[in-house]
């Protein structure tokens, strides 16, 4: 088949899903399989359809998704390891009516930066949290989380986390939806197509809280890491289901009535 033909047959097609303006024409680096970039999508999907493009700052963190200003198309600050949100509060308080967002790690926001969760949410900071809980340390060679279920290997509990030795799992999500300063918390997930567009409403209702100033929503992102947890994406997705959700159920854990 010649070029012409087929140039001419996709100037018939209908276009259903385009890369979103508001992400920028860079590959990404994350592993293959990965949920960091569908999130990354669905955050720049719901910016651009909500036309706030230039009014949305966002702070990437350190970890996997340290580079996320290499690929979200508006403004970024980054914030040093577990930071971000107390970077977020100090933008938000000087510019208010900026969309302000976080995105962060389970190693990043649950580990060297739970004072600053914490006291972001029980202050009430205006701004959207974006936690990816993939229950390991992705980037820096599969330590153990916060996260971490009982049971699973590690680099750094390679028979198994105990609670003996590293005591329970952080539900950090239900943690932070007891303080009154947080308006909606909610956990999703990006592993099947119906899942994705969960979390997209589940953003889009907490930019619209912003707007309102409502106080903090916190969206948890149950993800992933094929890397890490050694196994095909296919086979992670089916671990995730499995094993995570029992422990980190998806659905809303606060939410206006």
């Amino acid at each position: 088949m010649g070029q012409d033909v087929v140039d001419a047959a996709l100037e018939q097609m209908e276009c259903v899903y385009a890369r979103p303006d508001t992400l920028t024409d860079t590959r990404f680096h994350y592993c293959p399989g990965c949920g960091h970039s569908v999130v990354h999508r669905v955050i720049m999907e719901v910016v651009q359809e909500a036309g706030i493009r230039e009014q949305t700052i966002g702070v990437a963190p350190v970890g996997c998704s340290v580079f996320a200003y290499n690929y979200m198309d508006v403004d970024m600050q980054e914030a040093a390891h577990g930071r971000a949100s107390a970077v977020a509060t100090g933008i938000k308080r000087v510019l208010p009516d900026r969309f302000v967002f976080s995105y962060q790690g389970d190693g990043d926001l649950a580990a060297i930066g739970t004072a600053e969760t914490i006291h972001t949410c029980n202050r009430g900071e205006n701004i959207l949290m974006v936690f990816v809980n993939n229950a390991i340390y992705g980037m820096t060679g599969g330590q153990m989380a916060p996260t971490t279920l009982l049971g699973m290997k590690t680099s750094t509990s390679p028979a198994g986390r105990t609670v003996e030795t590293a005591g329970f799992p952080l539900k950090i999500t239900e943690m932070v939806a007891m303080l009154p300063g947080t308006y909606y918390v909610t956990r999703q997930s990006v592993h099947t197509p119906n899942a994705v567009r969960q979390l997209k409403k589940a953003i889009t209702k907490s930019f619209q809280y912003q707007k309102e100033r409502k106080g903090t929503c916190f969206i948890e992102v149950v993800s992933n890491c094929p890397s890490g947890w050694k196994m095909t994406p296919v086979q992670s997705n089916a671990w995730l289901v499995e094993n995570m959700f029992p422990l980190y159920p998806p659905g809303d854990i606060k939410a206006p009535k």
